[in-house]
């Protein structure tokens, strides 16, 4: 196709000489990657510490847990206007408005922390602000990615912005945050700010660069209600989209009351205290990170069908595991690493097929549309697994988590087949909007 043709040459005109060039890329696909980089560690840097700032005002387990509530909100209430945004607004112009909103909330907040100034209030603020920010810029930066590299090489690409994204959000960043906090209460925000402000400029070159077009608007008069829900009505009615939104929706509420769990399984079903709960969110990191450069390999040999429908399985047999484990941390520690290795191919699979199979006018609606739909039940599952752990025992989180895994297996199985994913490759032969 000839978009393909123009990223392709855009990528390879110059060829890097270096082993670093080689593996980062060039042109738009680099800036991608940079913006992706240091947004996140603004972002990672800015959840990790506003809790920890919550505690320096109060002790109240509801007002504390208040930051976390409001800070989730944006993914309910935002989400489709997001999305409607993206597919109405030039990609990278949506990227700069993501972080110039959290140049100001880090700013803010900086400010306030380093002044004694700091509030409730103010924390509840900058945590729906920061949310907010993660909502245009990962619809956004979804939308944009099949504009800078091909079909066939969204798996590699997606499973690259995982690693960066969530290596940084959930396992660098939140460490560093809590050293960062010890030297000054306002130094996460300050470099926050900085870091947010580098995903600025890098959005704002990425923008500069673009050749083509922004995304086609309607003809029509703008009905904002009526195009959201064009959106929300094609990812329902696409057999192979509404399964897997189905499927990431049933696994997030299983996971979400397993990750809620963990703590306790690890400290009263272990006996492994704080340092071997840390070692088992290393395991789970281990193997996330492993497989990411390897799975577009996974991928490209067997298809995305018996990838997800592996990785699915897979799903169930670790929950298994986890359930009916002996009491031996290294045991469980090499369950977490076959689990997290399993959900990183789903998540590249589930992404990538969003993106190959859906037109780019409908892109961000559909993105956007699927994250609020299919993380819907996660506050569910945390729920459940808290009243399951009181009412019975920990490791029936993990068995009702089998199940509702289980549950989620047979729609993969008999949805997501291989003649299914040839069908829809057929039908979706479309070109990508610019950035």
């Amino acid at each position: 196709m000839r978009w393909q043709n123009a990223v392709v040459s855009t990528d390879t005109a110059a060829a890097p000489r270096s082993r670093w060039a080689r593996w980062v890329g060039s042109g738009h696909w680099a800036r991608l990657q940079g913006v992706v980089a240091a947004g996140s560690a603004a972002e990672g840097l800015m959840i990790a510490a506003m809790p920890l700032l919550a505690v320096t005002i109060t002790t109240d387990p509801q007002a504390v847990s208040l930051v976390n509530v409001v800070g989730q909100a944006p993914w309910l209430l935002l989400a489709l206007p997001a999305g409607l945004l993206v597919d109405r607004v030039r990609r990278s112009s949506v990227l700069m408005a993501a972080y110039a909103l959290l140049v100001v909330a880090a700013g803010v907040l900086a400010v306030a922390a380093s002044t004694g100034l700091l509030s409730l209030a103010l924390l509840v603020c900058a945590a729906f602000a920061v949310t907010t920010a993660q909502v245009l810029g990962d619809g956004a930066s979804g939308a944009l990615l099949p504009t800078v590299r091909t079909r066939d090489e969204l798996p590699a690409a997606n499973a690259r912005l995982l690693l960066i994204d969530r290596g940084l959000v959930q396992f660098v960043v939140p460490p560093a945050a809590g050293a960062v906090l010890a030297v000054a209460l306002g130094a996460p925000a300050w470099i926050a700010c900085g870091m947010a402000a580098t995903a600025l400029l890098l959005s704002w070159s990425l923008r500069r660069s673009a050749e083509s077009a922004p995304p086609a608007r309607p003809t029509g008069p703008s009905r904002p209600l009526r195009d959201i829900g064009e959106g929300l009505r094609y990812l329902v009615a696409a057999p192979l989209l509404r399964a897997v939104t189905v499927s990431v929706a049933l696994g997030s509420f299983a996971a979400s009351a397993a990750n809620t769990m963990l703590v306790l399984y690890a400290t009263q079903e272990l006996g492994i205290g704080e340092v071997g709960y840390g070692a088992l969110l290393a395991c789970f990191a281990a193997g996330w990170v492993v497989t990411s450069f390897v799975v577009h390999r996974i991928v490209a040999r067997i298809g995305y069908a018996w990838s997800m429908r592996i990785s699915q399985s897979m799903a169930v047999v670790t929950a298994v595991l986890t359930a009916a484990a002996p009491t031996w941390p290294v045991f469980v520690g090499a369950v977490l690493v076959v689990q997290s290795s399993a959900i990183l191919v789903w998540n590249v699979c589930s992404q990538s097929a969003r993106q190959r199979f859906t037109p780019n006018r409908l892109l961000g609606r559909v993105l956007t549309s699927h994250k609020m739909l299919a993380w819907g039940l996660t506050p569910l599952g945390a729920l459940m697994g808290g009243f399951v752990a009181a009412q019975w025992n920990l490791r029936g989180v993990w068995w009702i988590g089998a199940v509702v895994h289980g549950i989620a297996a047979v729609v993969v199985w008999t949805a997501m087949t291989p003649r299914a994913f040839r069908e829809a490759e057929r039908d979706h032969e479309e070109p990508a909007p610019a950035p």
